[in-house]
């Protein structure tokens, strides 16, 4: 896939509808588990840098020492909190906290249905332009790495794999791609998957 411009991007993602996320399969032979959780709320960012080679993606690395998900790439976000006063100012307030691009330098351009993860979190997902002199100042309590990769690679489906697991009494399908040393996958490759499916971009067959 050759190189994605912001026009590009624009022009497949304003006038595609967005695409469903997979619906989890419950196995007969699994016994049935609680359907009652409470879903917590959390937003991120999927923050697009156009360069002279093509958009690129901005992604973090969590800190190792984090309860949830140590280690793992993400998109910049969090857990909603009472004083933010929609989904969207606590993706751009959590943008802000850990990688430190102010909610002023983020021109947002919508946003992809929420998602429910199997850890009980509905997370929705926006998209916006980031400035391409922006500098990451980094939250070590946070996040212990950013770094960003081509647009044209994370959109390609020939870029990402897949495979089942069972968790409780649900199958899940899980997606992830690789790019240098790092590994996405898990719920961050999940939007990803809705994203590409949403542009439908050409690729080679």
């Amino acid at each position: 896939m050759s190189p994605l411009s912001k026009n590009d991007f624009l022009n497949h993602f304003v006038l595609t509808p967005p695409a469903a996320y997979p619906t989890p399969r419950k196995p007969s032979l699994i016994p049935s588990g609680r359907d009652d959780v409470a879903l917590r709320h959390a937003g991120v960012l999927i923050g697009l840098v156009e360069r002279d080679t093509g958009l690129h993606v901005i992604f973090t690395r969590r800190a190792a020492h984090l309860r949830h998900h140590p280690g793992q790439v993400s998109f910049p976000g969090g857990r909603y909190e009472p004083s933010d006063r929609s989904l969207l100012e606590t993706a751009l307030r959590e943008t802000t906290e850990e990688i430190g691009v102010p909610a002023q330098n983020m021109t947002v351009v919508g946003q992809l249905p929420p998602l429910a993860t199997i850890s009980h979190f509905q997370v929705t997902p926006f998209i916006a332009f980031i400035p391409d002199d922006y500098m990451p100042s980094i939250d070590p309590n946070e996040v212990a790495e950013v770094f960003e990769v081509p647009a044209h690679k994370i959109f390609n489906p020939m870029q990402l794999f897949s495979y089942t697991f069972i968790s409780g009494n649900q199958a899940h399908k899980v997606h992830g791609m690789t790019h240098d040393h790092h590994l996405i996958w898990g719920v961050t490759a999940q939007i990803i998957h809705a994203l590409q499916r949403q542009l439908a971009l050409p690729h080679p067959s």
